[in-house]
């Protein structure tokens, strides 16, 4: 199993780093260290996500690979401020991914799957063009047609293969693909086999002029936007795949647990500030393959991924194997990455789609993608920021993903008239919570039988979230300090959705809930609670975190209260 996993991951893992080191004009002592110090973070990364160790992990398969999503962003640092600036900005970034996974609950209703999708979608439009120069990336005396035949080769045995082979042989397809491309280019006499003849069997490559920027210039801060906003995008798509692993993972359908994600969204902070002290492409996780190998193998048992890890890390130091890769042509390289790319754009459409589109998201991918891509290194940005400040920060994926992030706030903002209370979690507290719903009942001309559904959905809630569980007494957290629950009331036509804020520690409320639909209707005392706000509520979704509890509640009106 450990073998088979890390066979998905070896290709995407050597060839994202070539790509982005290549592009950005750096040696081969360079380039030998970077693939070689990736899948060391690869291998150590995968370990971390099986292990699950208090706040880090995920405790499944999480196959992870050199992100190429930062590619562009590399590029721009390098030609700015060096390899230096680069690991600089990695390392100050890993820690707003290592802070995202600890303000999840707080971040979400900011960086949502709009912004992720469009910022991926800008991603791989960015991308694109290194991949295309890297087609002609052959010796001065190599033919005019070379390129374009050994790109379109591989490109179509990829589709072949992907689309006709099945099982094992599709997770296979990018190697068959490399394999015919690497022979057609051996037919027009570009293939150089000098690296692989010359490579040691095994060893650690030449370690490089490692350093940081430790008096960052105007170029540091200049990108320095840039990189926060695609390591939240990195840290959202982590989270999406990670939701997608989870899913997968268990024999039976049950809530996404939160705290999980954390985990991972924690461990790959961790595996960004390792890229940074090395300077090479931060790993992020891939849940297509994680699942690909679980669906095929039947095998989702977590010590799989230390089996992958120490594959990994054997081949590391496997020089002989890392040669062969790296003697791989542009043209097949600019093909692979031309794939990725395509499917990293139907990735981030997906993202957008699975959150729904309502006329305000529309607006909201229309002009971010819009702007980012009609302003990307548009000369008007150097005539308002000057030639070298224009160049870094007429980034389109850094313009699009302001745009959205500004766009989502605003609509969140200005959007239907919210209503807050804040209590103490404790029976006590029901009063003004009646008190409260009866009100917005009353606000939202809902008649009464829809007002007692609101008001008996959020006693029942209540009563769910002050179950006894070993780490409270009577609802309470051991200890002298309360624990706080913020309602929050965002009234739509039709319906109202309640969302509660609390620290508890009891069990999913979602499984608890899905586990009453398959027994017999009868309460019991212990389940009562449960029940009634089954009845009473449309749909409820619990999202459990770190020290903090998220119930959100949808409780419909009647017919008439809706028109009205």
């Amino acid at each position: 199993m450990g073998f088979q996993g890390a066979a998905l991951v070896l290709a995407p893992t050597v060839l994202n780093v070539v790509i982005a080191f290549r592009a950005s004009g750096l040696d081969d002592t360079w380039v030998t260290w970077a693939v070689f110090a990736a899948m060391l973070i690869c291998a150590s990364i995968t370990a971390l996500q099986a292990l699950r160790f208090h706040r880090f992990g995920a405790g499944h398969i999480v196959l992870v690979w050199p992100a190429a999503m930062y590619i562009a962003v590399m590029v721009s640092a390098v030609d700015a401020g060096g390899p230096q600036t680069f690991a600089s900005l990695l390392v100050i970034c890993s820690l707003i991914q290592i802070g995202l996974a600890w303000w999840l609950p707080a971040m979400r209703r900011i960086v949502t799957p709009v912004v992720s999708g469009t910022v991926t979608m800008l991603l791989a439009v960015s991308i694109l063009p290194i991949a295309f120069d890297s087609v002609q990336t052959l010796p001065a005396d190599a033919s005019v047609s070379a390129g374009p035949a050994i790109a379109g080769a591989t490109l179509l045995v990829s589709v072949i293969v992907t689309l006709r082979a099945s099982g094992r042989w599709r997770l296979v397809a990018p190697f068959i693909s490399l394999l015919v491309g690497c022979a057609v280019a051996a037919a027009f006499g570009v293939l150089d086999g000098d690296r692989m003849a010359d490579a040691s069997w095994f060893g650690v490559p030449e370690m490089p002029d490692l350093g940081f920027e430790l008096s960052p210039g105007g170029e540091f801060w200049a990108l320095l936007p840039s990189f926060a906003i695609m390591t939240l995008v990195l840290g959202l798509k982590t989270i999406s795949d990670g939701v997608v692993i989870q899913q997968g993972s268990r024999r039976r359908p049950r809530a996404i647990d939160f705290r999980r994600i954390q985990g991972i969204v924690s461990v790959n902070g961790i595996g960004m500030l390792l890229a940074g002290l090395a300077t090479t492409l931060p790993p992020m996780a891939n849940a297509s393959y994680s699942l690909s190998l679980i669906n095929l193998t039947g095998v989702a048992a977590r010590r799989v991924g230390i089996g992958v890890a120490v594959v990994i890390l054997f081949l590391a130091f496997f020089s002989k194997f890392a040669a062969v890769l790296l003697t791989i042509p542009g043209p097949v390289v600019g093909a692979f990455l031309m794939l990725a790319m395509g499917m990293l754009f139907v990735s981030g459409w997906q993202t957008i789609l699975r959150d729904g589109l309502d006329p305000r998201r529309m607006l909201t991918v229309a002009l971010a993608s819009a702007l980012g891509l009609g302003l990307h290194g548009h000369p008007i940005m150097d005539d308002l920021f000057g030639d070298e400040l224009g160049g870094l920060l007429g980034n389109g994926v850094t313009i699009g993903a302001l745009i959205a992030i500004v766009m989502t706030v605003l609509f969140d903002l200005f959007g239907t008239r919210r209503s807050r209370l804040e209590v103490t979690l404790d029976m006590d507290s029901l009063p003004a919570i009646d008190e409260f719903l009866s009100s917005l009942g009353s606000r939202m001309n809902w008649d009464d039988p829809s007002t007692l559904r609101l008001r008996s959905a959020g006693e029942e809630t209540l009563a769910t979230l002050l179950v006894r569980d070993e780490g409270t007494v009577d609802g309470q957290p051991q200890g002298d300090e309360q624990t706080r629950l913020r309602i929050v009331a965002r009234p739509q036509p039709g319906m109202v959705e309640l969302e509660f804020v609390a620290t508890t520690r009891q069990e999913n409320i979602e499984d608890q809930l899905a586990y009453l639909t398959d027994e017999a209707p009868i309460p019991t005392a212990d389940d009562l609670s449960l029940r009634l706000l089954w009845y009473h509520a449309a749909a409820v979704r619990h999202q459990k975190f770190h020290g903090v509890d998220i119930v959100t509640v949808q409780v419909e009106g009647a017919p008439e209260a809706a028109r009205t």
